[in-house]
């Protein structure tokens, strides 16, 4: 009965027909304006989100096209901070909704140690083959609305 409760525990929550538009896997077209939250330099940035049936969400993004190679295995300090500013992961659950318009992303684990139990709370827009995120935070403790969200991330659905 314990082994059922901590599986149970970790389980993703049922997904509705909304949240069903999510699932695949989607390709980053563009960053458009700038973080109130996490503000950093971005050149032609590339990524994939996939969002499964189960309710399983996956993001990478990396922030600048020609990330450079270490010069050996280990990497310098000033590699390794070049290397860490550039990009970004995590992975967890997610929710739609639909009422509220956003998907959150419930964070289990990010590049970034301190993710675990962070909740990434994203307007959303569905048109097509691509779908727009755009973060509620202000960076200030506070929420924007959708019309002041100017910080978007533009996806495409790989197929």
């Amino acid at each position: 009965m314990i082994l059922f409760f901590l599986a149970s525990a970790h389980a993703a929550p049922p997904q509705d027909k909304l949240a069903k538009q999510f699932v695949g896997a989607w390709r980053l077209i563009s960053i458009e304006g700038s973080s109130r939250v996490e503000p950093r330099s971005i050149d032609r940035p590339t990524g994939i989100i996939i969002y499964d049936q189960s309710g399983r969400v996956a993001v990478q993004i990396a922030y600048k096209l020609d990330r450079k190679p270490f010069a050996n295995a280990l990497g310098t300090p000033e590699e390794k901070v070049s290397a860490y500013d550039s990009y970004t992961a995590y992975y967890g659950t997610y929710t739609v909704d639909a009422k509220e318009g956003t998907v959150t992303h419930h964070l289990e684990e990010r590049l970034r140690p301190g993710g675990r139990g962070i909740k990434n709370v994203r307007y959303f827009e569905l048109k097509n083959d691509r779908i727009t995120l755009m973060p509620v935070e202000d960076g200030k403790g506070g929420v924007l609305s959708r019309k002041d969200a100017t910080y978007k991330l533009v996806w495409e659905r790989i197929k």
